[in-house]
């Protein structure tokens, strides 16, 4: 294949055509890269599947005016073309890369690469079962987005040598099933999230540019705002039945935020020497993306977690040591090490209990739910 004049990604205007150019192109994939991918662990991206009969019925007559005005937006494509290697796209010295910091860039890229292409899988199975002509046109624009950004992470995995086979994962990987209402939840927080983590590196990256130690921290901008409206989508699709952000829901709303900025937390320490690399301190970066995604919250859900609260930081740090044990409990094998990854798991469970128990702050929701990225 002539790679120079081979279609790309970045061009492609619907979801069809980008994972065409994907399966096109996994003859230079990577097994490593895709086993990799295939893990399915509490601190891995998962595919997800839903009853997608119950997402067809959705009236957006309530917000019909907010839901116009982002979907005239995400129709005119800002991003078409634009991830793709070009100009600004530096060499890559991969051979001569400090080995660690090598291997936590790649678990980086290709988790990153997985969560992109999990939206993907996820939002054109709605497409494709839909009739309903407002959420099946919106889960077609946010496919056609998350392809292209599943395609462009690979395209960087590629040059080391590692690529992940998209196609391969669709039909292997296991899907867990999740409720519409807890996709809403998931799905919202893990946009919101993408935003608040790619914007915070790329305007530390912007004040310390000798810390881009890689050319791919360049399009974080225009990719962060695409996670921003597909955020914004799903707060519409929650406004659209108040029942989902009231009452008991409430308590699964404060169990997903939870769940998302632990897993986070816990995830990010697991890369030192990548964070070291872009010149940032964990526990900052962390603070950094739980404040962003706690105001941006603040638009649909009543609640946000209380993240200055004296219990919250020494938790996750207990946390991230029961994950250090855990890993050392698989690691040394045997009953001792099963002993060790028990107790460790013990040790998380509790960490989460006492995370969950942090009282919330509670706020008024406002009338739409509409903002614009400010970060």
């Amino acid at each position: 294949m002539n790679m120079q004049n081979a279609p790309h990604t970045a061009d492609a205007t619907t979801v069809e055509e980008g994972l065409a150019i994907q399966e096109a192109q996994s003859k230079f994939d990577s097994k490593a890269a895709t086993d990799l991918a295939m893990q399915n662990t509490l601190l891995t991206p998962r595919f997800y599947t839903t009853d997608f009969d119950e997402l067809d019925a959705i009236d957006v007559s309530p917000v019909r005016e907010d839901w116009d005005k982002l979907i005239a937006q995400m129709v005119s494509d800002p991003n078409k073309g634009h991830f793709k290697k070009n100009e600004d796209w530096d060499h890559v010295d991969w051979d001569g890369m400090e080995p660690e910091l090598k291997k936590e860039f790649i678990d980086f890229l290709v988790s990153s690469c997985t969560a992109e292409f999990s939206g993907c899988v996820l939002y054109k199975e709605m497409k494709r079962r839909g009739n309903n002509k407002d959420i099946t046109q919106l889960f077609q624009l946010m496919a056609r987005d998350e392809a292209r950004h599943a395609g462009f992470i690979n395209d960087a995995l590629r040059e080391a040598g590692v690529a992940v086979n998209l196609g391969f994962l669709t039909q292997k990987k296991k899907y867990t099933y999740f409720r519409p209402k807890f996709i809403y939840y998931a799905t919202y927080l893990s946009e919101k999230i993408g935003y608040a983590r790619y914007i915070t590196i790329f305007r530390h990256l912007q004040a310390h540019p000798e810390h881009r130690f890689h050319p791919i921290f360049k399009w974080f901008e225009e990719w962060c705002n695409d996670e921003f409206s597909h955020g914004e989508a799903f707060a519409l699709l929650m406004k659209t039945d108040p029942k989902l952000t009231s009452g008991k829901n409430v308590l699964w709303i404060k169990f997903f935020l939870t769940a998302v900025y632990a897993t986070m937390y816990v995830r990010d320490h697991q890369r030192p020497k990548f964070h070291e690399a872009l010149g940032v301190d964990p526990d900052w970066y962390a603070h950094e993306v739980f404040t962003k995604t706690s105001k941006l919250t603040e638009q649909i859900f009543p609640i946000t977690l209380d993240i200055e609260h004296p219990r919250w930081q020494p938790t996750l740090e207990a946390l991230q040591r029961a994950n250090i044990q855990i890993a050392a409990g698989k690691k040394k094998g045997g009953i001792a090490g099963k002993l060790q990854e028990l107790g460790g798991s013990a040790k998380a469970a509790l960490a989460f209990v006492k995370l969950y128990t942090i009282p919330t702050v509670k706020h008024e929701v406002p009338a739409s739910t509409r903002l614009e990225p400010a970060y």
